[in-house]
């Protein structure tokens, strides 16, 4: 399997279809823990909920994704508190799921905090 994390997330900018549904379960096998959801445009997103012991904690890992999200030109929308974070991921050009969803995941959960 190849190892998501050590890809790079490409510039969308629009004109490529987004995943379908069986491209998505393909590649939601090669990352941990996210789940297939729906918003209210009915626009797939990867989502997944991070626990931590503190605040503090919380926020470091939010800090993280924010700096690797700015690498990698990819966007997530995060929310967080104390002692969770939860981070839903989509290709806002194409209105749904693509590789640099996963790509970003799969770095994501890379980061030790």
């Amino acid at each position: 399997m190849d190892k998501l994390f050590e890809k790079k997330c490409a510039p969308c900018e629009g004109g490529v279809a987004a995943f379908d549904i069986s491209e998505i379960h393909k590649y939601q096998k090669k990352v941990d823990g996210w789940n297939i959801v729906k918003n209210e445009k009915n626009v797939y997103l990867l989502e997944k909920n991070f626990v931590f012991k503190n605040f503090l904690l919380s926020q470091n890992f939010v800090n993280q994704v924010g700096k690797l999200s700015e690498e990698e030109g990819h966007h997530p929308e995060i929310s967080f508190g104390w002692g969770y974070a939860k981070v839903n991921i989509t290709t806002h050009a194409i209105e749904g799921l693509s590789e640099n969803d996963f790509i970003l995941a799969s770095k994501i959960d890379q980061i030790n905090v």
